[in-house]
């Protein structure tokens, strides 16, 4: 199904402040809602305790009309804020011919959102924008909520302390592969990024190897509960930086999801990344909820399976992968050193000359600060 500009710009944000909770800084839930109206009232499961606020953002003015139909949903504080053009459009550097092209081909292949241009400002912007807006700034953890979704737990713990007493940075509810054909360099890339700016990993090898390549496995990121100090990391913003370089958000079609898992396999540990099973949660055909009895806190849909461990899911790759991670640094020169042992690997292909590399230094508001 095509979807219209609408109906991906329109963005939820909960906060709530030392002074509210006691608690050093500012936390935020970003909420992403096509139709809040009829998606606010599932929160009753969480923010009917909280009331956390709201901001919502789109690329042109919110009419009053809808403003006044969000604020009979809530109590809660809500805000309403515009996307700038800047980070909502084309950049000049992309050939919008070719793009065009690229858009037609995949659209003629039936590829989900192949056609869609929408959809790519979508991903461009929750790739490396929705952290950079002005009403954003001042916050520290987000939760990111689709159109259409389904809550199905009780959640009467605040999973924001959780994520901060934890030192939690990223955490997600489904994990499944992605389509192939619509990221076909983005691992290439990821690579070649990795090896200019000698990268030292132990979480990047749950996503792929030297050998095989990327295995399409993802956090799907309907879902996001995470720190924004990983996105504002100079790190992350270098590597978003490199891939927005290449054009290929537009001429392929770039997820936010994979991005941002390809950055937290190489930037975060295992120990920094959730997965929140207590969490009950469906997005189009995939669920996630675990059955904990009549008198449990959640109420699973018996029209829809448990995706945990069905064919696509990534849930096993996760439990497999070690708590400590495997070591995985790569060289300038094209080496990659694997595992305890330091296995050298060379790769070549990917030896980048020293004017070429870029090696962004962490930023003092950086995803490993505790």
């Amino acid at each position: 199904m095509r979807r219209t500009i609408r109906e991906f710009e329109e963005y939820v944000y909960r906060s709530y402040t030392e002074e509210q909770w006691g608690k050093g800084g500012e936390r935020l839930t970003f909420l992403h809602s096509t139709h809040p109206y009829l998606s606010l009232p599932k929160y009753s499961r969480f923010n009917k305790k909280y009331q956390y606020p709201y901001v919502f953002l789109n690329d042109e003015p919110f009419t009053e009309i809808f403003k006044t139909s969000i604020r009979q949903l809530t109590d809660a504080p809500i805000e309403f804020g515009l996307v700038p053009n800047s980070m909502w459009s084309v950049p000049d550097s992309v050939n919008q011919t070719v793009m065009n092209e690229k858009m037609s081909e995949m659209q003629s292949q039936n590829i989900l959102y192949g056609g869609s241009l929408s959809y790519r400002h979508m991903c461009r912007f929750n790739s490396g924008f929705f952290y950079r807006h002005p009403l954003i700034a001042k916050y520290d953890y987000y939760w990111r909520v689709e159109p259409g979704v389904h809550f199905y737990c009780d959640l009467d713990y605040d999973p924001f302390l959780f994520m901060q007493d934890n030192n939690k940075k990223y955490s997600f509810t489904i994990t499944l592969q992605e389509i192939p054909q619509t990221i076909p360099t983005l691992w290439d890339h990821t690579m070649k990024f990795a090896h200019a700016n000698n990268l030292e990993t132990n979480f990047l090898r749950m996503f792929g190897d030297e050998e095989n390549g990327y295995n399409m496995c993802h956090f799907w990121s309907n879902f996001e509960i995470a720190s924004l100090d990983l996105w504002r990391d100079n790190r992350y913003q270098a590597y978003f930086s490199y891939l927005d370089s290449t054009g290929n958000f537009f001429y392929e079609r770039w997820g936010d999801a994979i991005v941002h898992s390809l950055a937290a396999g190489m930037f975060l540990n295992k120990s920094e990344v959730h997965f929140f099973n207590d969490i009950g949660y469906k997005h189009d055909n995939f669920a996630h909820c675990v059955d904990d009895g009549i008198f449990g806190k959640c109420m699973c849909p018996e029209d829809t399976a448990n995706f945990d461990y069905g064919w696509g899911s990534c849930l096993p790759t996760w439990n497999e992968f070690p708590e400590n991670g495997v070591r995985w640094d790569f060289k300038s020169n094209g080496d990659q050193i694997i595992g305890e042992e330091g296995r050298v690997v060379s790769k070549p292909e990917y030896a980048l000359s020293k004017k070429k590399s870029s090696s962004p230094k962490k930023s003092s508001k950086s995803s490993s600060s505790s």
